[in-house]
């Protein structure tokens, strides 16, 4: 997508603003299996409020609505939630150091797993492509790989120690079953099984951020990750796609670029969209969003700001996430206790 050549400026324009949330606003998560033509969007959205509330875009009016709140399971904030990659099933982590599975029954959410074993805070969640594996990480600054069982069960498969502060995100690649952590102690770390079935830290990214690593994510193709951090900046890395798909765990990620000087606060979120569009939430209240620039040199890429959009939120923005199934469709999240749908048009010059 060149977006040079598109002949327009762009705007972002609010769709609409969903409350309901009586604290902060820590994740959201669009359900991957909806959104086509047979179903409509829904958003799952996790709070300091101990809740989790389901959104439904309506066919009819094209509004969005609150359709549940998943409370009483949780007993202190629930910090992340994510859908599995069939949309089936939504895990949930929490301060009260437990992670939550829920499944859609007929309509109404229930329990069906709680994982127990981190000693505090879980900070965040994530599922593997084939939906077999599910990882969590906390401020107890370890990681847990789970093993998804028949029936609802987890079992944990490896505790991966190594960070030595709170692990803040992690995120499994989107095709191959590697996990990518990120830390309060400034470092980004890859993991990866082994011939015998252990897991390994396999790089340790120690050359990058100054300061916390808050997010990671990475572009459609799986051989970019874009990073984000409490030092101001976003960082794109790269690695041999190829490579890794053979199996070599001696691939690594390297710098391409950094991203500095649009954001004055903390940047806790980024999101790379399927066409290239890199969008950062940060606590300046703001949203922006980047492309590679059509004049990238020859050693590698470099980035441009596309649109800001100041005072997205009244507070913090704490989580952007774009739409699994309409292009240029985003949700944001904020410590103001709402989420706001946003669309990024474009205007004719």
């Amino acid at each position: 997508m060149d977006f040079d050549d598109e002949g327009s400026n762009f705007e972002l324009k609010e769709i609409q603003t969903l409350s309901g949330h009586t604290d902060r606003v820590w994740s959201l998560a669009w359900n991957p299996a909806t959104g086509t033509d047979d179903a409509q969007p829904v958003i799952a959205s996790c709070s300091g409020d101990k809740t989790v509330r389901i959104w439904e875009r309506s066919a009819l009016t094209r509004s969005w609505d609150c359709k549940a709140v998943l409370e009483e399971t949780h007993t202190r904030t629930v910090r992340s939630c994510t859908w599995s990659p069939s949309g089936k099933l939504l895990a949930t982590a929490s301060f009260d150091a437990t992670t939550a599975i829920w499944e859609n029954v007929g309509g109404d959410f229930q329990c069906v797993s709680t994982l127990e074993g981190h000693e505090n805070e879980v900070k965040s969640v994530s599922w593997n492509a084939s939906e077999s594996l599910l990882a969590t990480c906390s401020r107890d600054k370890t990681v847990w790989i789970w093993e998804v069982m028949p029936g609802n069960e987890f079992e944990c498969a490896s505790v991966l120690q190594g960070h030595t502060q709170d692990v803040k995100m992690i995120k499994w690649h989107p095709t191959m079953d590697i996990l990518f952590s990120c830390s309060y102690d400034n470092t980004i770390k890859v993991w990866a099984e082994d011939d015998t079935g252990d897991w390994h830290c396999i790089q340790t990214i120690v050359s990058g951020h100054s300061s916390t690593v808050w997010a990671i994510s990475f572009n459609a193709g799986g051989d970019k990750m874009v990073t984000c951090s409490d030092d101001l900046t976003l960082k794109v890395w790269e690695a041999d796609i190829e490579g890794m798909r053979s199996g070599n765990n001696q691939v690594l990620w390297k710098h391409l670029s950094t991203l500095s000087g649009y954001h004055d606060r903390t940047i806790f979120s980024v999101h790379w969209s399927r066409e290239g569009i890199i969008a950062s939430g940060a606590a300046d209240d703001a949203i922006r969003f980047f492309v590679e620039s059509k004049d990238s040199v020859v050693d590698g890429p470099s980035y441009r700001l596309l649109l800001k959009k100041e005072k997205a939120h009244d507070m913090d923005v704490n989580v952007v996430q774009w739409s699994p199934g309409e292009n240029r469709v985003m949700a944001s999240a904020s410590d103001d206790g709402t989420i706001k749908i946003w669309e990024l048009a474009t205007s004719s010059n």
